[in-house]
């Protein structure tokens, strides 16, 4: 049963990873193809290597705890970045294995997203911006914690409106957590 388990979950058509404290302890062939490392390159290595920035690494920590802690899985859309530098949206989904400490184990699957006409190409900006704007934040609010201007911000709604097409911003939160589901 142990080859069976196993092979189940190499084999998954999607990126499975097991994490502890935040650190790489397993991940299956899918995820090594997805984001182009090599299995010994993520092993014991910190899930900082599949973010961008220390910044984008440090802010998605609790999200999803609140989730997690409730012992439901958590779900969204993120940005994974790949071995050559490419980054791609994934459908990240969460599973902690100990409620009262959800980050201690924690199993992670991704699922690369096509660019389609339903999922309009967004910049790691208008991203950044559509996720504030998810949370309830306030283009006051997501440019102090961006360290950009509250008019760039401004200027980057006016595109998601366009990008989907969209009225109000409102509709351009509810499309894009449609595209989560």
């Amino acid at each position: 049963m142990e080859n069976l388990t196993q092979l189940a979950f190499d084999s998954a058509p999607i990126g499975v990873v097991l994490t502890e404290n935040r650190i790489i302890r397993t991940c299956n062939t899918m995820f090594c193809k997805m984001t182009g490392f090599r299995m010994g390159d993520l092993v014991d290595q910190s899930c900082r290597i599949l973010y961008s920035s220390e910044a984008e690494f440090d802010r998605v920590r609790d999200i999803g705890i609140q989730a997690l802690s409730k012992g439901e899985p958590y779900s969204d859309l993120r940005l994974l970045l790949c071995s050559n530098g490419e980054v791609v949206w994934c459908r990240f989904r969460a599973n902690a294995l100990d409620r009262n400490d959800p980050l201690a184990r924690t199993v992670l699957t991704f699922a690369r997203l096509q660019e389609t006409a339903q999922f309009p190409t967004l910049t790691k900006r208008e991203r950044d911006v559509v996720l504030g704007l998810r949370s309830g934040r306030t283009s006051k609010h997501i440019a102090a914690e961006l360290g950009l201007s509250t008019r760039t911000i401004e200027d980057v709604r006016a595109r998601l409106l366009k990008k989907f097409q969209a009225a109000t911003t409102h509709e351009v939160v509810a499309k894009f957590i449609s595209l989560e589901s």
